[in-house]
C-alpha cells in the first residue's frame, strides 16, 4: 500500500511531464486512427508516407494549444465538468487551425476534412478518457486506503435528493475514510421515487424512513434539504426521533456559499434550522458600492453583531476597517478571526469606550471614517435595570457623542443598531435606546447637510451573548430545568447573519433620518423554543428534562411590538426592509432633557432616574422595585423641578 501511495505521490509532482507524455502518444494514436478511419484501414502508400509530418505539427499545434487552455496547469488526478469544457475549446480550437491550414493556405502535410473530423474526436474522447481514468484511478485508492472498510461504514439513509443530497453522496462514496456509507435517498417529490442517483435508489417520502429503518439495517440519517422550510423539518425530525435513530444535517447554503466548511462537514440539527425563517437574499451590488474603498467604523466590534458586521464588511473590500470595542477580551477573540480569515492588513484594533470624548476623537482625527456602524450598546434587561446610570451613560450619551463626532470630522453615515425594546419600552434598555433615536433624528434635522443618521430596529438574534438559546442550552446540559419566565411569552428571532446583511442593506437606502424596520417573520413562543431544544437534545420535555416557569423579569415584557403607531411603515427596494418616519424632536429640547440627566445621572436613585428618564421618552412605563424589608418600598415621587437642577 505504502509503494502505490508513493506512486502517486511521485506522478503528482511530476505532472507536467507525466501529461505531456500522456497526451503526446494520445494525440499521436488519434491522428492514427483518424487516417485508418477515413481509408477503411488501407491508407494509400503515397498519402501513409506523409503521416509522420502530419504528426508532428498537429501534435505540437494540439499541446500548445492545451497548455494556452490550462490543462497542464490542474491536478493530475481531478477532472471536472470545467476541464471538459476546456480541453474541448482547445480541440476544436486545433481543428480549426487545421482547416484553415489546408482550404486556405496550402500547408503541406494538412490533412483532409475527413481526418481532420475524425482526430477531433478520438483525440477528445482520448484525451478526457486519459484524465477520468487518473480521476478513477485515485478514487479507487482512496476507497482502498480509507480508515474504515466498506463493511464497518455505517449505514446512512440521505433525506433529500437534490443537488445537494447527489452531492453529499458521491463525497461520501469517494471518502470512504468517513466511515458513512449511503445507501438510501428519500425525497417529498414523487416524481423522483422509484428513479437511482449515483446508484442509490429514491425509495419514497421521508415519513418512510421508520418503515425501512430495519429493512435496510439504516444507521444514520442525513438531512440535506438547507432550503426546506422550518415547519417541514420540524416534521422530520419528529418522525426521526420515532425511529431512535442518529440524524444530523449538511451545513447551511451560506456556509457552502461562503466555502467556510465542506458539505462532509455535518453537523446536529440545531433549533435555528427549525424556526421556518426564509433565506435572505441580499442586493450585494449596492452594498459594495457602499463599501469598497471606504474607512468604516464598528463600535461594540467585539459584541455579537459588531463582531459579525466586521466579517460581512471585510468581504466588500473596505479600505480600512476600525474595530472599536471597551473589552480588550472580546477585542483580541474578533481580532485574532478576522487576522485568520485573511484581513491582517484592513483592520485596525482600537480599544475605547464610546463614552470618552478625548479618546475617541484622536481615533477620528486619525483614521477618517466615512462610515459608522455604532452597535456598542449595554443591551442586558435585567442587569440594565439595577444600573440605569450606566445604561443612560452608553446607550444614550454614548450615541450622542459618536454622532457629534461623525458630523465634526464629516462622516458620510452613521448607522444605529437599535431594538424593537425601543418600542413602547418597559425597561431602561429599550428607553435609553429609544431615547437615541430620538437624539439622532433630531441632530439629523439640525444637519440635514451633513452626515446621515439613520437607525435598524429588529429583535434578538439567535446564540448572541446571554440570549435564550445558550442559557438553555447550558441549563439543558446540567440535567435541568429549562426555565422560561412565561407560557405564553413571545419573541422575534434573527440570525446574526441575517441580520446583519439586513443592517447593510438598509445603511445603502437611507436618505437620512430614518428608521428601518427589519422583517423577523412570526413572533416565536419561548416554551415552544424550549420544547425544540431540549428534544434536539436527545431527551423528552417535562419527562427527561423539565420546564420551570419562573415569571417575568424585571422590565420585561409577555411580547414585542414593531413600530408606534404614528410611525409611517413604507417599503424599501428590499422586501425584508421597512422604512418608518415620523415626525423629529427639536434638537435644543432634546439637549435640554439629555443635559437635565447627565446632571443628576449618578446622584438619583434607581428610580427616581427612571422616572427622569420618562420624561424624555413619554411611552416608557418603568418597572419600580420594591426595597427590601417589611413594609418598606422606594419612595418614587419625583421632584418637579428636577429637570431644572
Amino acid at each position: 500500500m505504502a509503494h502505490i501511495l508513493s506512486k502517486l505521490r511521485a506522478i503528482s509532482g511530476s505532472r507536467f511531464a507525466v501529461l505531456l507524455v500522456s497526451y503526446a502518444i494520445v494525440l499521436v494514436a488519434s491522428v492514427w486512427i483518424a487516417y485508418q478511419v477515413r481509408f477503411d484501414f488501407d491508407v494509400p502508400s503515397s498519402i501513409s508516407s506523409g503521416i509522420p509530418w502530419v504528426v508532428f505539427w498537429v501534435v505540437c499545434l494540439k499541446l500548445v494549444l492545451l497548455f494556452a487552455f490550462r490543462q497542464f496547469a490542474g491536478l493530475l488526478t481531478y477532472f471536472s465538468t470545467p476541464d471538459l469544457q476546456r480541453v474541448f475549446a482547445a480541440l476544436v480550437s486545433a481543428s480549426v487551425v487545421m482547416t484553415l491550414a489546408m482550404m486556405l493556405f496550402g500547408v503541406p502535410f494538412a490533412p483532409p476534412r475527413g481526418v481532420i473530423l475524425a482526430d477531433f474526436i478520438a483525440s477528445f474522447l482520448g484525451i478526457s478518457g486519459l484524465r477520468l481514468a487518473f480521476r478513477v484511478y485515485r478514487e479507487q485508492l482512496q476507497q482502498f486506503s480509507g480508515s474504515n472498510s466498506s463493511s464497518n461504514a455505517r449505514r446512512v439513509g440521505i433525506i433529500g435528493a437534490g443537488d445537494v443530497g447527489a452531492r453529499l453522496a458521491q463525497e461520501l462514496m469517494v471518502k470512504r475514510g468517513l466511515g458513512l456509507k449511503p445507501v438510501a435517498f428519500f425525497d417529498d417529490d414523487p416524481k423522483k421515487w422509484g428513479s437511482r442517483i449515483h446508484g442509490i435508489p429514491v425509495l419514497g417520502a421521508p415519513e418512510l424512513f421508520l418503515d425501512k429503518k430495519s429493512l435496510l439495517r439504516l444507521d444514520e440519517a442525513v438531512i440535506a434539504m438547507p432550503t426546506a422550510a422550518g415547519a417541514r423539518l420540524n416534521q422530520i425530525v419528529k418522525h426521526l426521533r420515532k425511529a431512535r435513530i442518529r440524524f444530523e444535517t449538511v451545513p447551511s447554503l451560506d456556509q457552502l456559499a461562503t466555502g467556510k466548511v465542506r458539505l462532509t462537514q455535518l453537523r446536529p440539527v440545531e433549533v435555528q434550522d427549525l424556526l421556518g425563517r426564509e433565506a435572505v437574499v441580499l442586493e450585494t451590488a449596492p452594498i459594495a458600492a457602499l463599501i469598497r474603498g471606504k474607512v468604516v467604523m464598528v463600535t461594540g466590534a467585539g459584541g455579537s453583531i459588531g463582531s459579525e458586521l466586521c466579517r460581512q464588511i471585510a468581504q466588500y473590500d473596505p479600505q480600512k476597517l476600525v474595530l472599536v470595542d471597551q473589552s480588550e477580551v472580546q477585542m483580541f477573540l474578533v481580532e485574532r478571526e478576522l487576522v485568520e480569515l485573511g484581513y491582517a492588513e484592513l483592520i485596525v484594533p482600537v480599544v475605547a469606550d464610546v463614552t470618552d470624548r478625548a479618546r475617541l476623537s484622536g481615533v477620528f482625527r486619525e483614521h477618517g471614517p466615512d462610515l459608522i456602524f455604532h452597535a456598542a450598546a449595554h443591551k442586558h434587561v435585567p442587569l440594565m435595570e439595577m444600573q440605569p446610570a450606566e445604561a443612560i451613560h452608553n446607550n444614550t450619551f454614548g450615541t450622542a457623542m459618536v454622532a457629534e463626532l461623525a458630523v465634526e470630522f464629516g462622516v458620510e453615515r452613521f448607522v444605529l443598531i437599535s431594538t424593537d425594546k425601543a418600542i413602547n419600552p418597559t425597561n431602561v434598555m429599550g428607553a435609553t435606546k429609544r431615547l437615541a433615536e430620538i437624539f439622532v433624528q433630531a441632530f439629523q434635522a439640525e444637519h440635514p447637510a451633513a452626515t446621515k443618521f439613520m437607525a435598524v430596529r429588529f429583535g434578538n438574534v439567535l446564540g448572541s451573548s446571554g440570549s435564550v438559546i445558550p442559557t438553555f442550552r447550558k441549563q439543558i446540559a446540567a440535567g435541568g430545568p429549562v426555565q422560561v419566565t412565561h407560557r405564553d411569552v413571545t419573541r422575534y428571532f434573527m440570525t446574526i447573519p441575517e441580520s446583519v446583511g439586513l443592517v447593510l442593506q438598509s445603511a445603502t437606502q437611507g436618505r437620512g433620518g430614518e428608521i428601518f424596520l427589519l422583517d423577523m417573520g412570526e413572533p416565536i413562543k419561548i416554551f415552544d423554543l424550549a420544547r425544540q431544544m431540549i428534544e434536539l437534545s436527545g431527551f423528552q420535555p417535562e419527562e427527561d428534562i423539565a420546564i420551570e416557569f419562573v415569571g417575568l423579569r424585571p422590565g420585561e415584557k409577555m411580547f414585542e411590538e414593531l413600530c408606534y403607531n404614528s410611525e409611517c411603515m413604507e417599503r424599501t427596494q428590499h422586501p425584508k426592509v421597512m422604512r418608518l418616519k415620523c415626525g423629529f424632536c427639536s434638537l435644543s429640547d432634546v439637549r435640554t432633557l439629555l443635559d437635565g440627566i447627565e446632571r443628576q445621572l449618578y446622584t438619583l436613585g434607581s428610580s427616581e432616574l427612571k422616572l427622569l428618564l420618562k420624561t424624555a421618552v413619554p411611552e416608557y412605563e418603568p418597572y419600580f422595585e420594591q426595597i427590601q424589608g417589611p413594609g418598606k418600598e422606594e419612595d418614587v415621587s419625583f421632584p418637579e423641578a428636577a429637570l431644572a437642577k
